[in-house]
């Protein structure tokens, strides 16, 4: 051990706090050893060690390794801290010319562990290099609603695409579809919901008990359809860590302006190695209700149910679950001919599993993650004739979807930090049929493989970087609609590069730069017919090449404890950005407007700003705004179409222990930089309320009550894509929830 204290006092130049070069004599008492982390036994880095009650201190370097030198004599206490980790003291005593070997263990508990978006980081490590958000527990309670896109709206950086509130989609930043990837636990959802605004999300929002949003490109992790942003929900479906005994939720909703009814249970049982659950979830609801009428077509009924199984063994845990759902809404079409309706109908079952893998070795921990599902949606054309209602199946997709990723973590080695290598194969058969067929069928297989990085630069600078490779090929396949057999390769490429800075207690700064890459949807090459689900006549373009982007993420945030505050801005650069453009023209046949896809140079800018502060104790109030400018970099200069407006909000809220009241605004500017066709809305302010009250001191029983839109004001949404300017949004609603958790 000696032979080692003195070959690191040579190579280790090591300064201490108080400043100058170590020196050493044979009279010295020294200190010298190792930090390590409870449990795994990882040599850490950049952890501060201070001698109390003196200016003597120091960090562990990239090995974990450290030194004390010119001690003097006597009894003392090492206190040993570092960001994320619990403090430790250690007391020794040692005597002149002495050297003392002490390897201390500290123990993770993560950097506001629950706050972590696993999303972002395949580590955990809570850095963050872009902008991101986690919603759970009472948080997300609060939010129910009726889709994930209304739960969301209004978030920093957030809006919604809608056609009626059933299929209503978040949107990241402006961008939306195929450009934001929504996963389930982690893997493609299986759904449809991505191709266009009539599409729903298969997932009832009561059943996820955590949604976590990455805002900017997170293609390295995820590959193509992660271009703007990662919409991650998660559900217990397969249980990681649970109560013994019997433990679970049920709620019951229900809310006035569409008469929505909605219920959900969930049961798990466990014992101290295994676990089982169900949940049953359902909702119905009738056409939504405007300042100016009601709505035709947009009802919706679905239902959806899992069970699954987890285990949990010292090295290895993991499980499986079966799920399915079925799901019936209108579309809002033909708003002024009472004899017509448009329906959509979707059948989905679901397998999931999940293992994790911890051995001894430099690779020591492991995720595999599956998911396949089988999906069916129709599109019915509904028709009242002498008093009977038909029904035509216009157009049916049935899909089968498959996504696995292999995750594989290793220790800390060198420069590096805790880093992962992984593989991604995702494939999907799509068979398209009806006679409103308008694109043809198509297989599709993508196989990634990724790697990321992190490298520790000092005690408060951190660096990431890693990059994916994608082999994609898409095979469209004869139907109906088009005699045709034709492949089309891509080998690409994705990474990123950021920094994460925290120069001070509750400062971090980060920023990122990515190259991300998406290839072109099957509407998009292909399309060329109405499609009732959108409202539209497409007409795809096979020469569109594959969507380049290149974007620049940076933000800062601070907080003490009663305020918080956060700011971020963004730049994305994409070569062959493709946009489905409205001609001002309408097809003939079906009497629906038609847009064309065609491929331009573009670019989108903006930020958002937010800050919260608890001007007393459980009085707090928030702001929020968000910016989206998007632009055609042609010679023209027009902006792209179905850019969200500026935005403001404002929050004041009371916490009293056993409730809350509180109040909310939210104001809307008019949209006047829009694409050629592409119609002009006007601003508008609303006002929502919302109170709850938890019956016992430990929240088992939760009741919620929201007012959206309390003084029903008329006002249309840039981001819908109901056609018809005569109806607008929903006016005033009365949303009411419970919960009861129980455990025993």
């Amino acid at each position: 051990m000696r032979l080692i204290f003195v070959i690191s006092l040579l190579l280790y130049n090591i300064v201490s706090i108080s400043g100058g070069p170590v020196t050493v004599s044979e009279t010295d008492a020294n200190v010298f050893g190792h930090v390590i982390g409870k449990g795994d036994r990882e040599h850490i880095p950049f952890i501060n060690l201070i001698i109390e009650g003196t200016r003597t201190g120091t960090i562990t370097d990239a090995t974990g390794h450290y030194i004390l030198t010119n001690l003097p004599e006597g009894k003392h206490v090492l206190s040993v801290r570092g960001m994320g980790y619990v403090t430790r003291r250690v007391e020794f005593e040692i005597k002149a010319g002495q050297t003392l070997e002490i390897n201390v263990e500290i123990e993770y508990i993560g950097i506001g562990l629950d706050e972590i978006v696993i999303t972002s980081s395949p580590t955990g490590r809570g850095f963050r290099y872009q902008p991101d958000n986690v919603y759970l527990g009472e948080d997300l309670q609060r939010r129910a609603d009726i889709s994930f896109g209304e739960m969301l709206d209004g978030e920093p950086g957030i809006a919604m695409r809608s056609m009626g509130p059933t299929p209503s989609r978040p949107v990241i930043r402006g961008l939306d579809g195929d450009r934001i990837l929504i996963l389930q636990n982690g893997e493609r959802m299986g759904d449809i919901s991505e191709t266009s605004a009539g599409h729903a999300i298969s997932l009832d929002p009561l059943s996820a008990s955590r949604v976590e949003v990455v805002r900017g490109p997170a293609s390295l992790l995820y590959g193509s359809s992660a271009i703007g942003g990662v919409i991650n929900l998660m559900t217990p479906d397969i249980p990681e860590e649970w109560d013994m005994g019997a433990s679970g939720v049920v709620s019951l909703q229900g809310a006035s302006n569409n008469n929505m009814g909605a219920g959900f249970g969930r049961y798990t049982w466990g014992n101290e190695n295994l676990a089982t659950t169900g949940r049953f979830s359902y909702r119905k609801s009738g056409d939504v209700t405007t300042p100016g009428g009601i709505i035709p077509g947009t009802y919706m009924e679905n239902y959806d149910g899992s069970l699954g199984m987890g285990f949990n063994n010292e090295k290895v845990n993991g499980g499986f679950n079966l799920s399915l759902g079925q799901q019936q809404y209108g579309i809002p079409e033909e708003l002024d001919d009472p004899l017509a309706a448009a329906e959509v109908r979707i059948n989905q079952q679901m397998m999931q599993g999940r293992m994790y893998f911890s051995v001894n070795d430099f690779f020591d921990k492991a995720q595999l993650r599956m998911h396949a599902s089988r999906f069916t949606q129709q599109e019915i054309e509904l028709e009242l004739h002498d008093g009977v209602m038909e029904e035509e199946v216009e157009i049916e997709f049935n899909k089968l979807n498959v996504s696995s990723t292999l995750t594989v973590q290793h220790k800390p080695a060198g420069i590096f930090d805790r880093g992962a290598f992984g593989m991604n194969i995702y494939g999907r058969k799509l068979d398209i049929s009806g006679d409103d067929a308008f694109t043809p069928n198509e297989n599709r297989i993508n196989i990634g493989l990724f790697t990321f990085q992190e490298i520790p630069l000092n005690s408060r600078l951190r660096m990431q970087f890693g990059g994916r490779l994608d082999f994609l090929r898409a095979t469209a396949l004869p139907n109906a609609f088009l005699d045709l057999n034709q492949s089309r390769d891509a080998f690409v490429y994705a990474g990123s590069a950021g920094l994460n800075y925290r120069p001070a207690e509750g400062w971090e700064i980060g920023g990122q730069f990515a190259r991300s890459h998406r290839y072109p949807m099957l509407e998009e090459l292909f399309a060329n017919g109405p499609h009732l689900c959108a409202g539209v006549y497409e007409i795809g373009n096979i020469e569109l090449g594959d969507e380049i982007g290149y974007g620049s993420d940076i933000f800062a945030r601070w907080s003490n404890g009663s305020f918080n505050f956060e700011v971020a801005g963004f730049y994305n650069h994409f070569n062959n950005y493709i946009i489905m453009q409205p001609t001002g023209t309408t097809d003939e046949g079906s009497g629906l407007l038609i847009v064309e896809y065609l491929a331009d140079r573009a670019r989108l800018l903006g930020g958002e700003i937010s800050a919260g502060w608890e001007i007393t104790r459980g009085l707090k109030t928030e702001i929020g705004l968000d910016y989206v400018l998007g632009d055609r970099l042609s010679d023209e200069k027009e902006s792209l179409p179905f850019m969200p407006p500026f935005r403001f909000s404002g929050r004041l809220e009371y916490d009293y222990g056993k409730g809350w009241v509180g109040t909310r605004i939210r104001a809307v500017a008019s949209q006047k930089n829009v694409a050629p066709e592409e119609l002009v809305t006007e601003g508008y302010s609303l006002l929502d309320l919302s109170a709850g009250y938890r019956l016992n001191s430990t929240g088992q029983h939760l009741i919620i009550l929201r007012v959206q839109n309390l003084l029903d004001t008329e006002y249309r949404d840039h981001l819908s894509r109901i056609e018809e300017r005569n109806y607008p949004m929903p006016g005033r609603n009365f949303n009411i929830a419970y919960r009861w958790f129980f455990s025993h």
